[in-house]
């Protein structure tokens, strides 16, 4: 029981870091100013105050924030941040960050393959748990099913993988979103269809199998993508 416990609120506090993270790298909260009251952030993400300082612990410690002791939380400069890209405003935006997706996430869960340890492992295995529970409700998770996917590039020990995925991170959530969407539309044999992929590249990643796992991102994505457009791709060639 505190095993899951402390597993529930590490989960928690990634979905409130990434919430601040996107809002940090979109501009909502601009650089050098004052981020809302521990009170009110909170409140907000219907979280308690220990959650909402281990995600701000975290977001210190990679630059993303900083303390002024009795004055709170202040948002770094640009030039401390990673690069981001311009909002999601069509489908065909969509598409092309599933195409970006595709040579981007299948090389880093190769590398993930190889290259993972027990501690991100087990980071993989806990997003992995709140997608089988949300899919036992017929449910769907975004913030479960990107933190699976941000796992895989952490465990790449590729700081360009992982920096490219977190920049991203809006951008997916719209794909996610919608094919969230689409899945419950389909009922029970979507959700699990889509559990039973992100399971098999789990085991690829644990069993240290980097072509398989590759082979498994591939078809994850692809299938999600299809999903979503219904198998008619747009033409996105310049006219």
């Amino acid at each position: 029981m505190k095993q899951d416990q402390t597993k529930k609120r590490t989960t928690l506090a990634d979905r409130v870091y990434h919430m601040i993270y996107t809002r940090i790298v979109n501009g909502d909260y601009p650089p050098n100013q004052k981020l809302p009251s521990e009170a009110v952030l909170s409140e907000e993400f219907d979280v308690s105050r220990p959650v909402l300082r281990a995600a701000l612990e975290r977001l210190r410690q990679e630059n993303m924030v900083y303390s002024r002791q009795g004055a709170g939380s202040f948002v770094r400069a640009h030039q401390a941040m990673p690069v981001g890209f311009a909002r999601v405003e069509t489908l065909a935006d969509i598409q092309r960050c599933y195409e970006f997706r595709l040579t981007l996430e299948t090389e880093a869960v190769a590398l993930a393959a190889v290259r993972r340890n027990a501690a991100v492992l087990e980071e993989i295995e806990v997003a992995l748990d709140l997608l089988r529970d949300a899919t036992k409700s017929q449910q769907h998770r975004e913030d479960a099913d990107f933190t699976f996917h941000h796992g895989i590039a952490k465990a790449s020990n590729n700081q360009y993988f992982e920096t490219a995925l977190r920049a991203l991170r809006e951008h997916i959530n719209v794909g996610m979103t919608l094919h969230g969407t689409a899945l419950i539309t389909e009922g029970p044999v979507g959700l699990n269809a889509v559990l039973d992929e992100h399971t098999a590249i789990f085991d690829a990643i644990r069993l240290q199998q980097p072509e398989e796992a590759r082979k498994l991102m591939h078809g994850h994505l692809v299938n999600s993508r299809d999903r979503l457009f219904g198998g008619g791709l747009m033409d996105l060639r310049m006219k």
